[in-house]
């Protein structure tokens, strides 16, 4: 890598305006159970069909932490004769939900790095899904913005954000770009089986906006030196989503479970928590960092138990809300910008020197990771 200091110099973070909690989906999800149940009585007794079994706010709190959720659009989730979202399509000359999403972020982390969209030379917008193929999302995004230079979407489901920060750093430490902005709008909430009491719980609507420049042009507050940057992928269907432009062709209803988000957390739990352990160990170690050096953990948001083990494999203890911060809770799962929530809300108070891990982890498998230092 270069030995140009390349810094993060803002962050942005857009909430949607919707909560939903686990008391309203669990409602939701037990009156479909029961109908579902009732519909479908002969089926089940003749071993068919599987009942729907009953969820609670306990339960889903327990197995993931999670207390409610923010949502892009709430009207239609918890309607048991619809069960998704109703997001109604825009002309085409009309801004995209995604973008209208993007952009919100994009103008705070822009903001906060003191910098103008003439100072911008690339936008990438990375996520778990993009609502369309092409035209990109991120020259959209660009477009608004009134950004000169370039702009491209990239997909790499948990770890998207991540491997798109890395791919800025890339850009500008090789000069192709003075400043590059990555944005993460995860607009999650349509791709949720809300019929599946394993998973209709899981995630959540948000985007975030950072900003990644050379040091020697930073004239932010608040600003991180990239002391290094780390990633690795290893294929597993543990965590799949299937949708997708091909759907249409295959026969069946394209908007069906096994094209919705589904996945063995199980398994996952087991093998993504000491790969994602080694993984942040190693990049420290390589960097002459130990697990006690690092002041603040920003970790993946997907599951409070695994936050805490993988934090414990590396501490030889539990972490604190201060080390390890969590915002789970209140927005769910939310792909790959879990980790970046909890920066966003947990960096100003860093001093000078400290240094943090910034890690995302799940499907594909995917890791990635960026070592840290509060400038």
């Amino acid at each position: 890598m270069s030995n140009a200091s390349i810094v993060i110099s803002g962050s942005g973070l857009y909430t949607p305006p919707h909560s939903v909690t686990n008391e309203e989906l669990v409602d939701a999800y037990n009156r479909y159970a029961d109908k579902f149940n009732a519909e479908n009585a002969a089926a089940i007794e003749a071993g068919e069909l599987a009942a729907k079994p009953h969820s609670s706010a306990e339960f889903i709190e327990k197995a993931s932490g999670i207390k409610s959720r923010y949502v892009f659009a709430k009207e239609g989730i918890c309607d048991i004769d619809r069960m998704a979202p109703v997001i109604p399509q825009r002309a085409e000359d009309e801004m995209s939900h995604q973008a209208e999403m993007a952009l919100a972020a994009a103008k705070q982390a822009l903001a906060a790095a003191n910098k103008k969209p003439e100072d911008i030379d690339a936008v990438i917008v990375s996520c778990a899904y993009t609502q369309r193929a092409y035209p990109a999302i991120a020259i959209e995004v660009q477009a608004a913005l009134g950004i000169a230079g370039f702009g491209f979407d990239m997909l790499v489901a948990c770890s998207a954000a991540t491997f798109a920060l890395h791919r800025a750093y890339d850009s500008v430490a090789s000069g192709s770009a003075r400043a590059v902005l990555v944005i993460n709008p995860e607009l999650t909430s349509p791709q949720l089986n809300y019929t599946d009491r394993d998973s209709h719980f899981i995630f959540g609507d948000v985007a975030t906006a950072m900003v990644v420049e050379k040091a020697e042009t930073c004239t932010s507050q608040h600003s991180y030196d990239i002391l290094d940057i780390k990633a690795v992928t290893s294929f597993s269907n543990n965590i799949r989503s299937n949708f997708g432009y091909v759907s249409r062709a295959h026969g069946d209803d394209p908007f069906g479970p096994a094209n919705l988000f589904h996945q063995n957390g199980r398994s996952v739990f087991k093998e993504v928590c000491p790969m994602a352990a080694d993984h942040i160990g190693g990049q420290l170690e390589a960097k002459g960092f130990t697990p006690a050096d690092v002041k603040r953990w920003w970790l993946h948001q997907a599951n409070i138990n695994m936050n805490n083990l993988i934090v414990r494999k590396l501490l030889g203890r539990d972490a604190d809300a201060e080390e390890a911060p969590i915002v789970l809770d209140r927005y769910a799962n939310t792909a790959s910008a879990g980790s970046l929530i909890a920066f966003n809300l947990h960096h100003e108070d860093l001093a000078a020197g400290d240094l943090g891990v910034l890690c995302s982890f799940g499907a594909g498998y995917s890791i990635g990771s960026l070592l840290l230092r509060k400038r």
